[in-house]
């Protein structure tokens, strides 16, 4: 009778396989920045160069938002999902092609590769959305969403030492291969692990119902299979002309230029301006990684209590926002400190803040009218995501006409403010939209 009672923890393993399916997700994004260094001298590429195949990924990306939400929301997050987690890992591999090019040539094929990469992880981060929707209680929805999105963090405690030694010990393109192959087990498992809350075989009545009565969205996927009609630019329309949602965008947008130097330009960085090897780089990228999921986990941790105290989405999601963010402008302090030991110190304090005020991906489960949670997830990464566009070429051109990343570092801390100004003076009550009939 007991064990009828007590609830299961499937939740848990689904956010667990999130979690390491997302890690992947962002490793594979980083790869470039890893053996960007190596393939760069070998290959011929200029920093403008390294620049634009560096956003490859995020116009790709930005293209597939949209169109990525509305399959998942006609079709489930499953399907799609593995469908998008086999293409960007066959993509990943195929760069290590690039090496039988120089120049022009090898720029062009890395940017063909890395915009297939982009274009396949397009739907991950809506169907993460989506998934937490399905099977997490409001309360526990901003751990829940801080948990897979602190990923993006551990990714490079992870994988960015193995990538380094890779590139040290077998030359850069394995890199691409391994992290290919990666990619490709883990859809294995990501099609035997997950399901939805109605069909999961591990899941008990007592999980299942204390998830529908706390305002997870259980019964979603089967809204996708009955209810393809949820997406009409009409409906669009009514997402981006919310004031509120807009403000979310613009601060994801700001926070992912952030993301976004991390991921590209920060290991070449340690390399040129700080006179690393790539090997040390890999390794050093680790402690402001490791700072970053920690401050992700503690910002959702922070925020669900805050909410259970309090009852109010804004004090709980926006007063993390606020303090990390203030922790996150420090990066430009770097631009001052000369003592290497200091900038990573300094970096693991910018990224723990950055963590703490990732909150983004909660707001839109909290906000996203039920009958589009895949679209509006998709605009709201379509937005953020821009970032990856506009970041590396900036900076790639900031470096080749003053030679530093002073510029860059100031580029990213003035983000960090305008994404709290974005919350507090644009986005306004928190709370879910209802759509209007047409």
């Amino acid at each position: 009778m007991a064990d009828s009672i007590k609830r299961t923890r499937v939740r848990w393993l689904i956010i667990t396989v999130l979690f390491i399916i997302t890690t992947i997700n962002y490793a594979d994004r980083a790869t470039f920045s890893i053996a960007g260094q190596s393939a760069s001298k070998e290959l011929g590429l200029d920093p403008v160069a390294m620049g634009y195949i560096m956003s490859a990924f995020a116009w790709a990306y930005v293209l597939g938002q949209v169109p990525g939400g509305a399959l998942l929301d006609r079709f489930g997050s499953k399907t799609i999902y593995l469908i998008s987690l086999v293409v960007w890992s066959l993509f990943t591999a195929l760069q290590g092609l690039a090496g039988f090019f120089t120049g022009l040539a090898a720029a062009v094929m890395f940017f063909a590769m890395r915009f297939a990469v982009g274009l396949g992880e397009s739907p991950s981060f809506p169907a993460n959305a989506r998934i937490v929707a399905a099977w997490f209680p409001g309360a526990e929805r901003g751990t829940a969403s801080a948990i897979f999105n602190s990923a993006q963090y551990f990714s490079l405690v992870a994988f960015a030492p193995l990538m380094g030694w890779l590139a040290h010990t077998f030359g850069w393109r394995s890199v691409f291969w391994v992290m290919g192959a990666v990619g490709l087990i883990a859809a294995l498992f990501f099609a035997k692990l997950i399901h939805s809350p109605t069909t999961h075989p591990w899941i008990n009545k007592a999980e299942f119902d204390h998830i529908e009565a706390g305002g997870g969205l259980v019964r979603m996927e089967e809204a996708s299979a009955s209810n393809g009609a949820a997406f009409t630019w009409t409906n669009v329309k009514q997402v981006l002309s919310s004031r509120m949602l807009l403000g979310v965008y613009l601060g994801q947008y700001c926070i992912n230029v952030l993301t976004y130097f991390f991921v590209t330009w920060f290991p070449i960085y340690l390399v040129k301006a700080r006179g690393m090897s790539i090997m040390e780089a890999g390794f050093t990228a680790a402690a402001p990684a490791l700072a970053g999921f920690v401050g992700g986990v503690a910002g959702g941790v922070i925020s669900d209590h805050l909410l259970k105290r309090t009852g109010s989405l804004d004090i709980a999601r926006k007063t993390p926002l606020l303090l990390g963010m203030i922790l996150a402008t420090s990066i430009i302090a770097c631009v001052w400190i000369e003592q290497e030991w200091l900038v990573v110190v300094v970096m693991a304090l910018a990224f723990f803040g950055k963590g703490v005020a990732s909150l983004g991906w909660a707001v839109v489960s909290d906000t996203s009218p039920k009958e589009m949670a895949g679209v509006t997830g998709g605009v709201f990464n379509t937005f953020g995501n821009t970032a990856g566009i506009v970041t590396p070429i900036v900076i790639g051109y900031i470096v080749k006409a003053t030679g530093s990343f002073d510029g860059a570092l100031i580029f990213v801390g003035v983000h960090c403010v305008i994404t709290i100004l974005a919350y507090f003076l644009i986005v306004g009550k928190i709370q879910r939209l209802e759509l209007k009939a047409a």
